[in-house]
């Protein structure tokens, strides 16, 4: 061999080795025990995050948790002095509580995140496990006071119906149904026995109550919690339901605790497509007698027409009506003396009403954002009509636009309050900084003719804003993903900074070898929106080794879902451990951008964004070498089970490993509200277009399917209909049931999981886990250490039918 050979040899042996080289450590046992322990080896290591404020009544102080050392503690502030101080003395509460609860707890673990002061600030109220407690700050002494305050709320399944009747305003009568019909009688004088406790059954003698109407059925009844009184009382409104069709999912639960032969459950679900309620509102004139049932040429085909809301001088009352298919959205007025109705304002538009803006702190989710000022004379109104979301003024009256409140080509994302008197708005908006992820939501106010825009936030982060109740201080707590919680004392007359209190420190935990979520941007479909993402690398990364990729998956059109806040850890950590790049972007089809970027998702939810997301994934293997662009699974929940699956049947060149958990793989199999607000009605063959179901035939790569047995969110039997049209297509797949399990399915399927991406992504076989083999001790206890969490991560409450009752808003 020549000289010159031998040199060109040893030069190209060199510069292989300086290329990225496959990870042969990854998926080991070691990875397997780091991404178990991996929350627990970062946990504390951030210090001075502080958690929301809390302002004191009416005064200028206010209190918030922040992390310290080995715990955390509470802190007031006087925004007039910037005095901080300890909210009480931490280790003579913490040996209280211990006395009182027979517990044991140190000064920086207390049992409690959120607490009240009581008595002028001499004690304090707060939830520990089932109770409430009442802790003296000069005595140091605490006694339970009853049961914990009951928090959260619930989906309208499984309650006991109202059976209260409906007292008029004065306090005179009640209103309540009597076979079926409306009735009226003093209040309070209800007889003991009769149909609903309101006597006046056959042969019950003389009856106390008068009858408003007769042409009520049990085909056709009155509702009881329709009834709503006119202020004045002597008007009401009650509707008369004709039922839909009251589908029934039914689950065999095969493994019940409490016996061994199996039990059969079920539950009401409507699906896309079924007949719905008929509702019609009816006005009784209370001392006539009469009745008007209102026209409803304006409200003719309603998919929910909401509870009725009386002017302030009785002279009319208002609903909202959403068309079935939402492409018509209408606040209509009825004057209570002639009955006769008019549409205040009427929305159409060519694809979806996007009805759920909601306001902020608000759980009325089913009703899009209005606000009605001197009885409705006046009504601001949000609409995305200029493709974007935005405030209108709107004359109540004529039912025309006064004007737009805000305008620009960024989005309001929810109303905080009005100030009539003033004429002024609060809100929060994203997209209106230059130069920062247009998801950010920032917090302004505006005067109702749209001038006097004030911003009360100005550093790049995702902001909430806590206002004294006075107006003239606000706290300012914000984050990034990579920049841990920064909390801002302002003043609300000019936003000067008064104080910065705290600002998170991650020196320690980025010392560990953990990194932050990278954000990355990258061009979508149409070569000029900005799709926006994070990237997670293991604690262990090697730039000079190459890393398969998991995309974790949400492509549900009511929201957006890529981590904005600061986290001490992401729910993407553990999973990238084990030796792989883990990522989450949201394409297009998603929310909270312009109208037209939403609009995607229109009849296609099978869309998903994949042309955006591949696209993203492609510019991350441009800028770095080590990410394995022939080496991509992806995984996802509820509608993400529909999409993992979905990128295997539809863009199998490109996903090589999916796993599924609790899918709707046919959007005629799910819940009615959140299919037919995006897929439309009435059902036709776009259906199909997007069901896994119906295109299991196309299926290339490894697929894992998961399904919990009583999943009341998500038809288990939709993933059961997949398995089927799979083997019927002769597809090879795997297939996890967990018995009893729910919508986060449960059981070991986290580990399945990793297990099927470790096999298929990395070419390593998992450990075998019914050899004996274990994750080893934990340091600490010395018990054994497990996976992280037996249940994925189940979607939140958005996707869930959190209106009161599935079918109707009273």
């Amino acid at each position: 061999m020549r000289a010159d050979s031998s040199f060109q040899v040893i030069f190209l042996t060199l510069a292989l080795l300086a290329l990225p080289q496959p990870g042969s450590a990854q998926g080991t046992l070691d990875d397997y025990r780091r991404a178990a322990t991996v929350q627990d080896r970062v946990e504390g290591l951030t210090v001075g995050v502080a958690d929301a404020p809390h302002w004191i009544g009416d005064t200028h102080r206010f209190w918030y948790r922040i992390s310290v050392d080995g715990g955390a503690e509470f802190v007031v502030v006087d925004a007039e002095t910037q005095q901080k101080s300890p909210a009480f003395d931490h280790d003579r509460l913490a040996a209280a509580l211990s006395t009182a609860t027979d517990d044991t707890y140190s000064a920086s673990a207390l049992p409690f995140r959120s607490f009240e002061f009581i008595d002028d600030g001499a004690s304090l109220e707060t939830d520990i496990g089932s109770f409430k407690w009442r802790c003296s700050l000069t005595a140091y002494t605490c006694l339970s006071v009853g049961p914990a305050t009951q928090g959260g709320f619930g989906f309208g399944r499984g309650g006991q119906p109202d059976r209260e009747p409906r007292v008029s305003p004065d306090g005179r009568l009640e209103a309540f149904i009597q076979n079926y019909n409306v009735a009226v009688r003093p209040a309070g004088s209800a007889e003991a026995g009769g149909r609903g406790g309101s006597g006046g059954g056959r042969g019950g003698g003389a009856r106390n109550y008068t009858m408003l109407s007769y042409d009520g059925s049990e085909g056709d009844a009155y509702q009881l919690g329709s009834i709503q009184w006119s202020p004045d009382s002597e008007k009401l409104v009650a509707y008369r339901q004709r039922p839909g069709y009251d589908r029934t999912v039914y689950f065999v639960l095969s493994s019940p605790e409490d016996q061994l032969q199996p039990k059969l459950d079920s539950m009401s679900y409507r699906k896309p497509g079924d007949v719905l309620d008929l509702n019609r509102p009816v006005l009784f004139d209370v001392e006539s007698r009469t009745s008007v049932e209102i026209d409803d040429r304006l409200f003719p085909n309603a998919y929910r027409i909401s509870s009725v809301e009386w002017r302030g001088n009785s002279e009319a009352f208002t609903f909202e009506y959403n068309q079935r298919g939402h492409q018509v959205y209408r606040i209509i007025e009825v004057d209570a003396e002639t009955g006769d109705a008019r549409a205040v304002i009427s929305e159409e538009v060519e694809t979806f009403f996007n009805y759920r803006r909601i306001r902020a702190n608000s759980r009325d989710s089913g009703k899009q954002f209005r606000y009605d000022i001197d009885e409705g004379r006046e009504v601001i109104w949000m609409s995305e009509r200029d493709n974007w979301n935005h405030l209108y003024l709107y004359d109540g009256v004529t039912g025309e636009v006064k004007n737009q409140i805000t305008r620009g080509e960024w989005v309001v994302r929810a109303v905080d309050s009005v100030d009539v008197a003033e004429r002024r708005i609060w809100f929060q908006a994203s997209g209106m900084v230059p130069d920062q992820d247009p998801y950010f939501v920032h917090h302004y106010s505006i005067d109702f003719d749209g001038s006097n825009l004030v911003s009360y936030t100005e550093a790049n982060g995702n902001h909430t804003v806590h206002w004294s109740a006075d107006r003239q201080y606000y706290v300012d707590r914000y984050s990034r993903v990579d920049l841990p919680t920064v909390l801002e004392l302002r003043r609300g007359n000019d936003q000067r900074l008064v104080a910065e209190l705290e600002r998170g420190d991650m020196s320690r935990q980025l010392a560990t070898g953990w990194q932050p979520p990278e954000v990355f941007v990258a061009k979508g479909r149409d070569g000029v929106t900005d799709i926006w993402g994070v990237i997670v690398r293991p604690t262990n990364f090697d730039p000079n080794r190459q890393y398969a990729v998991i995309e974790n998956i949400y492509a549900g059109p009511q929201g957006a879902f890529v981590q904005k806040d600061w986290r001490p850890i992401s729910n993407l950590q553990s999973m990238a451990e084990l030796g792989f790049i883990v990522v989450q972007m949201d394409g297009m089809g998603t929310s909270n951008r312009s109208k037209a970027f939403h609009d995607v998702a229109w009849k296609d939810l099978g869309d998903a964004g994949f042309p955006d997301r591949i696209l993203w994934h492609e510019a991350v293997a441009a800028q770095y070498p080590w990410y394995d662009l022939d080496r991509v699974g992806i995984t996802g929940g509820s509608a993400g089970g529909q999409n993992s699956t979905g990128g295997l049947l539809f863009h199998g060149d490109f996903y090589k490993v999916a796993v599924s958990t609790a899918g709707c793989h046919d959007n005629r199999m799910d819940k009615i509200w959140w299919n037919e607000h995006w897929m439309g009605w009435p059902i036709g063959p776009h259906y199909e277009a997007s069901s896994n179901v119906v295109n299991a035939h196309r299926l290339t790569g490894k697929l894992l399917l998961g399904v919990g047995e009583h999943d009341t969110n998500v038809d288990p039997s939709s993933t059961m209909q997949l398995v089927n049209a799979l083997i019927d297509a002769d597809k090879q797949f795997d297939l996890y049931v967990r018995p009893g399990g729910g919508h986060g399915v449960g059981g070991q399927i986290r580990q399945r999981r990793d297990d099927f991406f470790v096999k298929w992504l990395l070419d390593v076989e998992p450990p075998d886990w019914n050899s004996g083999v274990t994750l080893g001790l934990d340091e600490e206890t010395g018990e054994p250490l497990e996976f992280p969490d037996d249940d994925l991560d189940a979607p939140s409450f958005f996707e869930q039918d959190d209106e009161a009752s599935p079918y109707t808003w009273w």
